[in-house]
């Protein structure tokens, strides 16, 4: 059994991605950042990552190529504040999944670690 299994699949990073955007959706910070029309395609891009990333499927590299998440959110400005909003909302979702404390450590280490490597923007004084 490989990390993606013992995490629980599909099924977990479904409920992650699911529970993340219903917060994100309604979020003022955040849903700005996000066209209307791409909402689902979205929350589609971080799911197959995540599965992708933990040992899951290779849909993300086959449908866009390597990850190259810095360079896919340059676009948007990201500061302090809206990497403090998505780890909020991201907390909320992966408090909510039901695995092993160490797993859920690991994965919260990792998204900790992603969301600090996207700003992109200097510090507010």
């Amino acid at each position: 059994m490989n990390l993606y299994e013992e995490m629980g699949g599909r099924d977990t990073f479904e409920q992650l991605v699911s529970h993340f955007y219903a917060l994100v959706s309604v979020d003022p910070v955040l849903r700005p950042m996000y066209p209307d029309e791409d909402m689902k395609g979205a929350a589609e891009r971080l799911l197959m990552f995540l599965e992708q990333y933990w040992g899951g499927p290779h849909t993300y590299s086959e449908q866009r190529g390597h990850p190259r998440l810095r360079m896919r959110h340059a676009p948007f400005s990201i500061g302090e504040l809206e990497r403090d909003v998505w780890l909020k909302h991201m907390k909320s979702a992966v408090d909510e999944l039901e695995m092993k404390p160490e797993l859920k450590e690991q994965l919260w280490d990792y998204l900790l670690m992603a969301a600090n490597s996207m700003v992109n923007q200097p510090r507010g004084f």
